[in-house]
């Protein structure tokens, strides 16, 4: 069993795999170590493996003595996590392990993200697939890759590496809840050429941040009305935009499609008489934005910083306003609410990342809809927006909702097994996120799946976190529901 904070947990191969995924680097587009990882456990356990042309890999476990008859079930999940932290933070994603902290009855990183997700699924497929001691029919482990920049795995992953109908995805968030439905999706992105000149005689250089904010997954907590620090970053420089003609040099703010954006960091120049005024007006807004998010974003702040030096170049006037406008329109939040089922997001959009790189400033947005055609709309609103502004615009990554089957035997059979183990019945819902069922489910006809897993919070963010106990809940479910599944 492995040391420090897992010390003791159960069960202990779960833990112990989930320990040696947390050693290796596995940022979204660079998962080859983990790859090669898989590959050579299911060496190691005499276990047959396949890998298609984009990377995902899976791997096949016979079954039990007696279980021979039974169909083929999938255990899927994706071998990526999102690589964020604090600023601050010592840690190369690329090289350094994560550093796992026990806190209570909660497990979760040291400034970092902790990759529980979507590392819950891979070190429980591999502690399955290594216990010979499990009754279960013929299994087929799906590892997929690149899942949170745009479920690149999924959209490119080749039938032919499958043989099973019967998929058990282990990619959800709250233990005793069974996910049957989710939304699709697709990224907006906006490209506005920098029109760079000389800066001012004369002008005071400074940097205002934006920081403290909790950040958050862009699907699940879209809803509960947490701060983006661009839109609120933007609505302090709008003022200043207006009022004193500023102009902005380096922009950067947010970072991933599926993350509502926790920091934003602007420099620009002003003139010396405005000073008073730039400073006055950070107060102002740091004020409003505690008051208008403080309970529940109890650390939210609005820093300004007097920088040294003065840049070589700035943007003109009129293309910092444009892009402060730009920003200041775009939509961010809940656009429309589900009819068919209650207290569900159906369409939202995320602005989730501004940057300048080189010689333009770049803007991420996505958008989700359990609709396609609703989907479809707010994407194409975004361009408008983009185009209108001046800017290029392009889509990306679209990918398709998953329908909800009440009615499925995976579904009956799970909400039993549940009910014998806890004596209690199991949530059924639909989610405000991109699972990668929707899109594996549209390349298998007559595909049936279910999600589940345990309770995460914070995911996509630092504070990212997992509730051991509920770990032990979860095990023990998919045991049953493997042995029970005829």
């Amino acid at each position: 069993m492995c040391i420090g904070a897992l010390q003791g947990l159960s069960p202990g191969n779960f833990w112990k795999r989930f320990y040696e995924i947390s050693q290796i680097p596995r940022c979204s587009g660079k998962e080859g170590k983990i790859l090669r990882y898989l590959k050579k456990f299911a060496e190691d356990h005499d276990l047959k493996w396949k890998q298609d042309v984009v990377g995902n890999v899976v791997i096949r476990k016979a079954a039990a003595p007696g279980y021979e008859n039974r169909p083929i079930v999938i255990l899927q999940g994706h071998v990526d996590m999102v690589c964020e932290k604090n600023e601050g933070t010592d840690h190369d994603f690329s090289t350094d392990p994560i550093k796992l902290r026990r806190k209570g009855e909660w497990l979760t990183a040291d400034g970092t993200t902790l990759g529980a997700d979507n590392g819950i699924a891979v070190a429980a497929a591999l502690a399955v697939l290594e216990d010979k001691g499990l009754e279960h029919g013929p299994i087929e482990a799906l590892f997929t890759v690149d899942e949170e920049t745009g479920l690149t795995g999924a959209l490119k992953l080749d039938p032919a590496i499958l043989e099973g109908k019967i998929l058990l995805n282990l990619d959800s968030e709250e233990e005793g809840t069974f996910y049957i439905g989710c939304a699709g999706g697709k990224h907006t992105r906006g490209f506005f050429p920098v029109e760079f000149e000389a800066p001012p005689d004369e002008c005071i250089a400074y940097e205002a941040v934006v920081s403290g904010l909790r950040g958050g997954h862009s699907g699940v907590d879209i809803h509960l009305g947490l701060g983006n620090a661009i839109r609120l970053g933007i609505r302090y420089l709008n003022v200043l935009s207006e009022e004193l003609g500023i102009r902005i040099y380096d922009i950067h703010g947010g970072g991933k499609h599926n993350a509502i954006p926790r920091e934003m960091f602007v420099k620009f120049l002003v003139s010396p008489r405005d000073e008073k005024k730039v400073e006055d007006t950070a107060r102002e807004y740091d004020g409003i934005f505690k008051k208008e998010q403080g309970d529940i974003e109890p650390e939210v702040q609005l820093s300004l910083k007097r920088l040294e030096e003065n840049p070589s170049s700035v943007f003109s006037q009129s293309f910092t306003r444009k892009i402060i406008r730009v920003l200041y329109a775009m939509p961010h939040g809940v656009i429309g609410m589900s009819r068919a089922v209650e207290d569900l997001v159906e369409t939202s959009t995320n602005l989730a990342a501004v940057s300048l790189r080189e010689q333009e400033v770049e803007i991420l947005t996505s958008q989700r809809s359990s609709r396609i055609s609703a989907r479809e709309d707010i994407a194409a609103r975004m361009m408008s927006l983009i185009q209108l502004s001046g800017g290029q615009g392009r889509h990306e990554s679209a990918y398709p909702p998953w329908e909800p089957d009440p009615g499925s035997e995976l579904l009956a059979a799970s909400k039993m097994v549940y009910q014998k183990l806890t004596g209690k019945d199991p949530l059924i819902k639909a989610i405000h996120a991109g699972l990668e069922c929707g899109v594996i489910g549209a390349k298998f006809k007559g595909m049936t799946m279910i999600s589940f897993g345990p309770d995460l919070e914070g995911v996509h963010t630092p504070e990212e976190r997992i509730k051991i106990g509920t770990v032990e809940s979860f095990w023990n479910f998919l045991l049953a529901l493997l042995k029970e599944i005829k």
